[in-house]
């Protein structure tokens, strides 16, 4: 399903300002009042912004422009940091670049960018990397005359002639879908139109290709069979999910044997399959929808065809076990323990070759890989150089291969990918992010620290500064949050946060509950009726850093989006003396009128993160705690809020309107600003150069209002 999740980091410079205020200050934008009342549950609301939410009325355009008017003329003085920060952005990455080529039957797959151009180009070469190469998607050139441009999602048939490719051109994802013929060089533009965008999924005939739509919603609602070369209005419904509380998608599996269709709510699923050499047949279920159970599954080859492994929280295993079954019968009375549950490994995925499988786990609230051979069923850990560092499964296509490539990184090691030996148990380094300009990880330190929350929980915080840092208290900080379906914030390397690190910064991450950091249990503590436990978690995190000295209130900054921005917003409204500064980016924060309103995209879906509130319970829960009904007459810190015109996730009217409720009602001077892309959806810009823009404005107001004195900047270099 699709969630509220946005980007996680930001970016940085060699130039250092103290907070400043604008000489005569223009007057901020103050919204109309024009209230709207509605009653519930016998408790009568008054919406004072709901005009807001009325996109083709010329003033809420006339209004979003003179925020960001506003907000340009406000932020003038840091024009020169946002110049700076942005070419030292720049200056760190590789402009002209070439992913890690991946193994694709006779082919070796790769993207690359150059320096100048905002859009990767798609590339292969037949049997050897020495062969001569062939573009296959530049988008550069199909993105021009665009504002926005981005491919959601591609599928090279099985033969390795076609192409299919899904285009978004505003940011709301809807999308067309096109497919070339690799072998002439034709593409039949837009051949699909009105789809959803991801999970186009080629069965082994390279003629019939499934892909989602979308109902009014926007809810992945129905799976089609495409022939290619026909008339998208022949498709074939191939599967309908009606209950609003699911999504639903397509794969096929690594094996080439089946197409799978899936659809999940946030605590149930169900996955049908059917042969990928006959995809014109009926699709049969695995296990029928059991509330509560979740599973998903991964094939095997071998007689009668095979088995199926199948990662299943079913049986009182929150924290999953791996069960197998045959494909001849996988129904949950032939199902097999491979791996039992444990409540101290949190299993989140199982990916399946000819002779192993590899587990993706959490143990202790970190990532790790096990690998477990087949043939003489013994099994073993991934060794990783650092303990607070993040590894995950990376592209792996190949099913036949004793090859497992996987990603690692930690808050100060460069993004690198490791081809494994599975039966040797050595790895090979293929590529590490490189970044330019002398940067070296020994300059720095990261830690994991534990925070106490209210009720006792130890709430993890993933921490990295420059070495020699006083615990003086001192020190300016961001602080990152986000909390919600079951998503884990893991700790990764940004050059983009080395500016700040390089400015006495002290960057960390709250992993809150809401979150899976520390298995199941840590999603289901943080969602529904325990949702309060996010933001008091990330109170407690917050103190806690001040309290072990690494910064105090006066230079503490928090970010978070899209569902961090509801964090954002709630912590905001209890605790607005704990923080200098704040960055909500595509804050969820209006959520009763959200969730009441069942027509919003993600609403039904989202019953069972949040809770209907429909029901008086729920209601007056949420109403507890969501930013937008919570405002109050009090000093607030120095706030940007960002948004995107287009999001189908989080509508721009919710920042809009939290916006002009907050500087109506807050009793202080601190700087309070919207910042929307008019062109634009959930993730901001669709171009790398772009998104550094974006970046460098949301820095400079971090450093800006943190009051960071003038001195020199501390490099790698130096």
């Amino acid at each position: 399903m699709s969630t509220r999740i946005a980007p996680l980091f930001l970016g940085t410079s060699l130039f250092m300002c103290s907070a400043a205020a604008v000489a005569d200050p223009p007057a901020p934008p103050i919204a109309e009042k024009q209230p709207v009342s509605s009653t519930l549950h016998g408790d009568t609301r008054v919406d004072d912004y709901a005009w807001l939410r009325e996109k083709s009325n010329p003033a809420v355009i006339a209004h979003l422009n003179a925020e960001n008017d506003y907000t340009k003329t406000i932020m003038a003085h840091t024009e020169q940091l946002q110049e700076t920060l942005y070419d030292e952005m720049l200056g760190r990455i590789k402009q002209t670049d070439l992913s890690v080529p991946y193994r694709n039957g006779p082919y070796f797959y790769y993207s690359r960018t150059v320096e100048g151009l905002d859009y990767p180009i798609y590339c292969r070469k037949r049997e050897s990397l020495e062969a001569v190469e062939e573009i296959i998607l530049d988008v550069n050139q199909l993105a021009k005359g665009h504002e926005y441009y981005r491919i959601t999602s591609r599928a090279i048939s099985l033969d390795h002639r076609y192409l299919a490719y899904a285009v978004d051109t505003t940011g709301y994802e809807a999308v067309s879908i096109s497919i070339k013929d690799l072998t002439t060089g034709e593409t039949s533009e837009a051949e699909i139109k009105d789809a959803g965008p991801w999970g186009l999924t080629w069965a082994n005939d390279g003629k019939t290709l499934f892909y989602t739509r979308t109902d009014e919603t926007k809810r992945t609602n129905r799976i089609f069979r495409h022939t290619r070369g026909a008339d998208a209005f022949a498709d074939v419904l191939v599967k309908r999910e009606d209950d609003v509380k699911y999504g639903i998608s397509v794969s096929r599996t690594r094996s080439d044997e089946f197409i799978r269709i899936t659809s999940n709510s946030s605590t149930t699923s169900e996955t049908w399959y059917v042969d990928a050499s006959n995809p014109a047949a009926k699709f049969k279920v695995i296990a029928p929808r059991r509330q509560g159970v979740r599973y998903s599954v991964d094939h095997r080859r071998g007689a009668n065809g095979g088995t199926f492994y199948i990662v299943t929280d079913a049986d009182n295993s929150p924290n999953f076990k791996l069960v197998t079954a045959p494909v001849s019968d996988p129904s949950p009375t032939n199902w097999t323990t491979l791996i039992a549950h444990s409540p101290d490994v949190f299993l989140t995925g199982v990916s399946v070759f000819a002779d192993h499988m590899v587990l993706s786990e959490r143990r202790d609230g970190y990532t790790a890989l096990s690998v477990h051979n087949f043939t003489d069923g013994n099994a073993h850990l991934i060794e990783l150089p650092e303990s607070v560092a993040t590894v995950r499964p990376s592209t792996n296509v190949q099913y036949d291969t004793s090859i497992f490539r996987f990603s690692y990184t930690s808050l100060v090691t460069p993004s690198s990918v490791y081809d494994y030996d599975v039966n040797t148990r050595s790895r090979t380094l293929m590529k590490q992010q490189e970044v330019l300009g002398g940067y070296d990880p020994s300059e720095y330190e990261t830690a994991r620290g534990y925070a106490i929350a209210p009720d006792g929980a130890r709430v993890p915080v993933s921490i990295v500064h420059r070495k020699g840092i006083k615990k003086d208290g001192n020190n300016p900080c961001l602080l990152y949050g986000y909390g919600s379906y079951g998503a884990s914030m893991d700790p990764y390397f940004s050059s983009n946060n080395l500016s700040l690190l390089d400015r006495g910064f002290v960057y960390a991450i709250a992993h809150v509950r809401g979150g899976s950091e520390m298995g199941r249990h840590w999603k289901e503590d943080g969602r529904m009726l325990n949702k309060r436990n996010t933001f008091t978690d990330f109170i407690a995190v917050a103190e806690y850093m001040i309290e072990a000295g690494f910064t105090n209130p006066d230079r503490l900054a928090i970010r978070g989006g899209s569902a961090g921005g509801l964090l954002i917003g709630a912590v905001l409204n209890m605790r607005p003396d704990l923080f200098a500064a704040a960055h909500a980016a595509v804050p969820f924060v209006d959520v009763v009128n959200t969730m009441l309103d069942a027509s919003i995209p993600l609403t039904t879906g989202e019953y069972e993160e949040w809770g209907n509130p429909n029901d008086s319970t729920y209601y007056a829960y949420i109403k507890s705690y969501s930013p937008y009904d919570n405002v109050a007459a009090q000093d607030y810190p120095h706030i940007l809020i960002t948004a995107g015109l287009n999001d189908p996730r989080v509508h721009y009217w919710e920042p809009a309107k939290w916006s002009a409720k907050l500087r109506a009602m807050k009793t202080n001077d601190n700087l309070l600003i919207l910042k929307t892309n008019m062109g634009a959806g959930h993730g901001g810009a669709s171009g790398r150069y772009g998104r550094y823009e974006e970046l460098a404005f949301e820095y400079a107001f971090i450093i800006d209002r943190v009051g960071i004195p003038s001195s020199s900047v501390q490099t790698s270099a130096d």
